[in-house]
């Protein structure tokens, strides 16, 4: 048998999009409002829940089930407050403990600032998603010009906050409390 170069019963590879997480693909549709200056949509999403319009339902059609639709919802509501007059997208980086950790005035952030110490402590205690300190949490990262937590891991953990042991919940208190810290426990 010769070895030929015909690939028509490969299977042909999903587009690009297709492969990324819901979450990922929420984030980068985030993004693009705010590079698009897209601001009417963006108001739109910082809304509240009462009043939901087009944006929210499109940020609603990234989950994956319905049940993750009012996560995907309050995270595109979170984005939106975070990026209120901005020019470029902030993807953030880490989980929420990790981005609150920088949280503060001066020298005094994260678990010395007890305003940080206050929020970081009604948000863990929450056994159902705390959102009122969550915006609060996010308002003040944009306050302080500080990095908000990436928004697909929000997503993710937010989709699991009632799971047993409220693993995301556990995480982020480590996080905010533990400096340099590797996900496995090592220093960095």
């Amino acid at each position: 048998m010769t070895a030929t170069n015909d690939t028509s019963d490969a299977e042909t590879p999903p587009a690009e999009h297709e492969q990324r997480q819901p979450a990922d693909r929420l984030t980068r549709w985030l993004g693009g409002l705010v590079r698009r200056h897209d601001l009417g949509a963006l108001a739109d999403l910082r809304r509240p829940k009462t009043a939901l319009t087009q944006s929210h339902f499109l940020a609603m059609s990234y989950a994956p089930s319905a049940s993750d639709d009012e996560v995907y919802r309050l995270v595109a509501f979170l984005f939106a407050r975070y990026h209120a007059g901005a020019s470029l997208p902030s993807y953030g980086r880490g989980n929420l403990g990790t981005a609150l950790r920088k949280v503060g005035s001066g020298a005094v952030r994260g678990p010395e600032d007890p305003g940080a110490d206050r929020l970081m402590a009604r948000i863990s205690a929450s056994r159902a998603i705390p959102e009122r300190h969550l915006q609060h949490a996010i308002e003040r990262m944009r306050a302080g010009d500080t990095a908000p937590p990436s928004w697909s891991m929000l997503v993710d953990d937010l989709s699991r906050w009632t799971d047993h042991g409220r693993p995301a919940a556990f995480e982020w208190t480590r996080d905010f409390y533990t400096p340099n810290r590797t996900k496995y426990g090592a220093k960095k």
